[in-house]
């Protein structure tokens, strides 16, 4: 495994990194059962969203800024959200589309003409098949099930291998390595097997800080302490993702339950302690038995959007640079409250200790320090009226590459 002062992203890690907000979504079963694991005995004929349209979830999705999606194609019941050859306990089995239906499709295809990149959820821990307990027999089958996604929706941006029910249970990891290589070679790997990217750890969709860019394993689930083996040949390149629901608690849709939404400012902390810590941010929005997102979620996750647009979208200025010092300045003074930095992570992560100054009055003053600065580092501040800007880099692996230094008023008041 490569150390982490000499990791360097892929292309493909680059490019997920810089998306920072997806939406998940989950949807099955559990939807129309008031679940959230179901047990894998639940009849298929529940199953009957009468007003699906993917269409509405990409639009509300892009509306809100999230700039790819995630489906569980099958949770841990079992339930299958494509007409799977593998078993029938799935969408042929239910009177949607007359047994005909393919919510995988559906929502590949409203993503693919959105251009909004698409990932898909498979557990591996299955609550109702019955070869679950033969560990070879179910190797077969979980490979058979993950190459028809592979192979029939389209490009992954991302697969999503959820720990949960799992614990101590050990698949197949190289073949199934094997085949996102050989059908989807640029798709993100989630936390298990040969992964590309990590689970940060927790459901409450924060990372902690520093949240570097390199790791050697992550936590296998909520549900045990133990640390995930991951193959030999993993990169030391594995950035965080922050999973959390917008309703509380709640991965799956519940009636009446809209009094879990989570108010606007909770999103916002959320927020900075994810993307402003250099992870990416996966907030799941659970469509409802119609198959639609409901509208309260809907205009919860705009708001977010708009309120990090109206904070990030309106630079008072920027600037990029190399070296220890960068140093942004006006002629005559701006009032800002935040500042975001960003590495030239192509390059690696080599900032290890930094310190934000403010020219006031000709004299320098500190207003944020850290350690990480990695994909993006956001720093808040009391609001201060300066002419300058420095960035001072105490310790560094290599030479500081700075991509971009800028500065906001995001306070309330400059609305």
């Amino acid at each position: 495994m490569m150390t982490a002062t000499s990791a360097r992203p892929t292309v493909q890690q680059l490019r997920w990194q810089d998306y920072e907000l997806g939406m998940f979504c989950h949807f099955g079963l559990n939807t129309f059962g008031d679940k959230e694991w179901g047990d894998g005995t639940d009849d298929p004929a529940r199953f009957d969203p009468q007003a699906f349209d993917p269409r509405q979830w990409v639009s509300a999705a892009q509306a809100a800024g999230f700039r790819y999606l995630i489906l569980t194609a099958k949770h841990h019941d079992g339930f299958c959200l494509w007409p799977t050859e593998t078993t029938d306990y799935s969408v042929r089995s239910s009177p949607w589309r007359d047994g005909k239906g393919d919510v995988v499709r559906e929502v590949a295809d409203a993503c693919a003409e959105a251009g909004l990149p698409f990932g898909l959820y498979l557990s591996p821990w299955d609550r109702h098949e019955p070869c679950y307990a033969d560990k070879e027999a179910y190797d077969d089958f979980y490979c058979r099930q993950l190459t028809e996604l592979l192979t029939g929706y389209g490009p992954l941006v991302e697969l999503w291998f959820d720990g949960a029910g799992s614990e101590g249970r050990e698949y197949d990891w190289r073949r199934i390595m094997d085949l996102v290589e050989k059908h989807q070679p640029d798709a993100m790997i989630f936390n298990m097997g040969r992964p590309t990217i990590r689970w940060v750890g927790n459901e409450d969709g924060v990372a902690p800080y520093p949240c570097w860019n390199t790791a050697e394993s992550a936590k296998a689930s909520l549900f045990t302490k133990d640390m995930l083996t991951w193959l030999p040949d993993t990169s030391a390149w594995v950035p965080a993702e922050c999973d959390v629901p917008i309703r509380e608690l709640q991965w799956f849709w519940h009636p009446g339950a809209e009094e879990r939404l989570l108010p606007l400012e909770r999103l916002l902390d959320i927020y900075y302690r994810s993307v402003g810590h250099g992870a990416n941010l996966l907030l799941n929005i659970a469509p409802d038995d119609r198959g639609l997102l409901p509208e309260a979620d809907v205009k919860r996750a705009i708001e977010l959007g708009n309120e990090i647009r109206r904070r990030f979208d309106h630079p008072l200025g920027e600037t990029e640079g190399a070296g220890n010092e960068l140093t942004m300045e006006w002629p005559s003074p701006q009032t800002f409250d935040h500042a975001v930095v960003q590495e030239r992570i192509e390059e690696g992560e080599r900032v290890r200790d930094y310190r934000l100054e403010a020219r006031v009055d000709g004299r320098w003053m500190t207003i944020a320090k850290g350690s990480a600065i990695g994909h993006k580092k956001i720093d808040r501040f009391a609001p201060v009226t300066a002419d300058g800007l420095r960035l001072t880099v105490r310790q560094a692996d290599a030479e500081p590459l700075i991509r971009r230094m800028a500065c906001y008023l995001a306070d309330d008041a400059r609305t």
